[in-house]
């Protein structure tokens, strides 16, 4: 098992560096200049040339490449032009916000999704089932910052019952019940779409699962239902829906990025796009290896998992 995280890891390496280049050349095809966004009215051409060469923006896109990937090979990301600190401070600051919100809408969704699949699975045919598929599409029709701007316009503006953006209130808050308040609806938002998809693939698993033979002699021997579903078929199911969780956790984390827009929740999907917009070249580029590097790191778990769960594959 050891060996096989290993590979894993080592394997992920190519991927991060990839990506790096990738998000590197794609900044640098950005219009403008990251010294006259700095300075702003400030911007006369010798202090944007003057702010370049303390920056080193004014050596080639390569040399500037290998030196941030050396520097990061220390430990050392480099330091945020647009806010002057560094950047892996504000990284690691924001991505314990967005971890929260992205592991409690995985939570939401996993747990909802499989109930709901098993339950629509049990009861072909029925009501339960017709009413979890007409969800189940209603789900993942639905565009996710439509729905958030719509549950504040109903939770936050008409009834008042929750706040409508931020982590926490700005006079008196900052206790857990305020925190929650404020999570539920971010939360919920982006926790739709998974669930529906998780839903809708655990109701196949487990249809496919209750087919088998083994389920019918279960069923023959006298074994309960409840028995043949939870301790049987569902311990089957799962070795299909572990890896479509895990590929929604890294949905679910990308898509913190335009959730946390619309709430002004203070993660870093959020500081991704304030960078970007300034062109905080190496601020983006920690967060996108951040968040790159989790997703790596929940398809391993989730196949970690899926072994456990499954002695054929040890």
């Amino acid at each position: 098992m050891w060996g096989y995280v290993g590979r894993r890891l080592v394997a992920a390496v190519p991927i991060l560096l990839g990506l790096s280049v990738v998000v590197f050349a794609m900044m640098a095809l950005i219009p403008g200049d990251p010294a006259t966004a700095i300075l702003g009215s400030y911007a006369t051409p010798e202090n944007v040339a003057r702010l370049n060469r303390q920056l080193d923006l004014d050596q080639p896109l390569v040399q500037q490449y290998f030196t941030w990937l050396g520097n990061l090979l220390h430990g050392d990301m480099g330091r945020s032009y647009a806010l002057n600190r560094p950047v892996a401070d504000e990284v690691f600051e924001r991505f314990s916000a967005t971890l929260l919100l992205a592991g409690t809408s995985l939570l939401l969704c996993s747990v909802l999704g499989v109930v709901a699949g098993i339950a629509a699975a049990v009861r072909q045919f029925g009501w339960t089932d017709r009413i979890v598929t007409f969800l189940v599409l209603i789900g993942i029709s639905t565009p996710s910052f439509w729905l958030g701007l719509l549950l504040i316009m109903l939770f936050a503006v008409q009834l008042r019952w929750l706040p409508a953006s931020g982590m926490q209130a700005i006079y008196g808050g900052g206790d857990l019940p305020d925190l929650l308040a404020h999570l539920v609806m971010p939360s919920v938002t982006l926790a739709v779409v998974a669930t529906a998809v998780i839903a809708r693939l655990t109701r196949a698993a487990m249809l496919e699962v209750l087919r088998q033979d083994y389920i019918r002699t279960a069923r023959a021997k006298g074994v309960s239902e409840r028995r043949v579903i939870y301790r049987h078929a569902f311990k089957a199911a799962l070795v299909a829906v572990i890896p479509v969780i895990g590929i929604q956790a890294g949905f679910v984390l990308g898509g913190a990025v335009y959730i946390e827009t619309v709430f002004q929740w203070p993660g870093i999907g959020r500081m991704l796009v304030n960078a970007i917009a300034t062109r905080d070249l190496l601020l983006v580029q920690g967060g996108v290896l951040v968040v790159a590097a989790s997703y790596v790191l929940f398809n391993l778990l989730a196949d970690v998992a899926q072994t456990l769960v499954d002695p054929r594959l040890r």
